[in-house]
């Protein structure tokens, strides 16, 4: 089992899947939020029905998977509904993320939680041992948004403001990585915390 537990977090296009590639290069292990999202709302699971009985038939495709389009729709232009549905899947996506830490080898393990900040951070998270916050300017996020999608600026500029603010995103950081120059320079800062990590994992393991 993996000593230590370093949670990955930033916001929509800051760079936080190029983050934890460098780590995995590395040798740690990785666990994803993303997949997390995934597997609770596979065909058979509870958060599946609890998704369908609080929205309805229309929250599902014809072959009984999330329709996450819809959804994403509906959750983007209603708050209340945005809530009722992270209060039915951030306690599974928790659990599960949790027990792909206790699973994982290597001296460390990275946990790539996007929406970490907006979930409840340490509190809901008392398992990890570092937070990791990848920064970036809005101005940027905004910009790779419109290159990578397609976006046109407005729709961009909501994405980014309807997710948690810089502020409250470095006020639950142990560490930062400023993401706002080249991929060399982004491996590098992950180069520069993994002899920490590691030495966070030996300490733990004495």
């Amino acid at each position: 089992m993996a000593a230590t537990r370093v949670a990955v977090t930033g916001g929509v296009a800051s760079g936080k899947s190029a983050v934890t590639a460098a780590f995995e290069a590395l040798g740690a292990s990785v666990v994803d939020a993303d997949i997390a999202a995934r597997e609770v709302v596979a065909p058979g699971q509870p958060a599946l029905a609890g998704i369908a009985a609080r929205f309805g038939s229309e929250s599902l495709l014809p072959d009984g998977q999330l329709d996450r389009a819809a959804m994403r729709r509906r959750v983007f232009a209603d708050p209340t509904a945005k809530a009722d549905l992270e209060a039915l899947l951030h306690p599974p996506i928790r659990a599960w993320l949790q027990a792909a830490c206790d699973a994982a080898t290597g001296p460390y393990v990275v946990v790539a939680i996007p929406l970490l900040a907006e979930g409840g951070g340490r509190a809901r998270y008392p398992w990890l041992d570092r937070i990791l916050v990848v920064d970036v300017p809005q101005a940027v996020q905004t910009a790779r948004l419109m290159a990578r999608d397609g976006m046109d600026p407005d729709l961009a500029r909501r994405m980014v403001a309807a997710q948690a603010s810089r502020a409250e995103r470095l006020a639950i950081a142990d560490d930062v990585i400023v993401n706002d120059g080249t991929l060399a320079d982004l491996e590098a800062a992950v180069g520069r915390l993994h002899p920490r990590y590691l030495a966070l994992a030996e300490a733990l393991r004495a």
